[in-house]
């Protein structure tokens, strides 16, 4: 009987207690996380309600609802912004490292906001990486269904088949693993690149972890320098490498309208 009564302490309320949205949903908006690694949290007993530790996602909340994660009030939604960051090589897109590698986290200037990552690069991958408040805007372009497409600069050493690359535009299944379309082409040769480097330029809608890497070795290419240009209508430009830049709001609003829009529809 005991067992049963601790098991519905740490259980979260019927749905239908409160009317408002779901609490991942709330989580996300918050920029705590993205709602995924939301559910993540509640499910191992880091976010409480009104004081109670809740462990399903199942719950609606409202603003009067008082919520907490690992003890700390969340604090409310603010307008969506973004951020571009051009990443430099040798640092970890998390929070936290087991392996007490830097993170992009650590890099912030002191006055940003709570963040999350749009997506993630390797902890040997450069460039544009995008960070946001809103983690519901996060999962947005980080699914495969809306199709962003990511740009690469790749450099590469070995002996580059031209007919190879050609034929990535139909998709290639590596380990078990299917790739769909990736567009990949040669760059003119670059006069300060020694030996067999040669510089590539690759597109690709998916994102899957390492996908590039992956599919340059499978052509038997060794990477030796990876660096995303841009994501969606974001373009990484000349931001100087460890260099962080808002995205104007208008130009927010203008690349991601149908986001904003069937939020407001949902809003109603």
């Amino acid at each position: 009987m005991e067992q049963k009564n601790n098991k519905t302490n740490a259980a979260s309320p019927a749905a239908k207690t409160f009317e408002g949205e779901r609490i991942a949903k709330v989580l996300a908006r918050a920029g705590v996380c993205s709602r995924r690694d939301a559910e993540r949290l509640i499910e191992s007993g880091r976010v409480s309600v009104d004081g109670r530790k809740i462990t399903s996602p199942a719950l609606n909340v409202t603003g009067k609802n008082i919520i907490k994660v690992d003890g700390k009030p969340i604090g409310e939604a603010e307008e969506t912004r973004v951020w571009r960051y051009h990443k430099p090589a040798g640092t970890i897109t998390t929070a936290r490292d087991p392996q007490g590698r830097p993170t992009v986290f650590e890099k912030m200037p002191p006055d940003m906001p709570r963040v999350v990552s749009i997506g993630r690069l390797d902890f040997n991958t450069e460039g544009l990486l995008l960070l946001t408040n809103d983690g519901e805007l996060a999962r947005h372009m980080e699914l495969p269904q809306n199709a962003w497409l990511r740009h690469y600069r790749v450099r590469v050493h070995g002996t580059v088949a031209p007919e190879k690359l050609k034929a990535l535009a139909g998709g290639v299944t590596i380990s078990g693993i299917r790739y769909d379309a990736v567009k990949a082409e040669l760059e003119k040769s670059k006069k300060d690149e020694p030996g067999s480097n040669t510089w590539l330029s690759v597109t690709i809608r998916e994102g899957k972890n390492r996908e590039v890497r992956k599919i340059m070795e499978h052509l038997g290419l060794q990477v030796t320098r990876l660096i995303r240009t841009s994501f969606g209508p974001f373009q990484l430009g000349t931001l100087a490498r460890g260099g962080i830049e808002e995205v104007p709001r208008r130009a927010l609003r203008d690349s991601l309208g149908g986001f904003f829009a069937a939020r407001k529809k949902d809003d109603k």
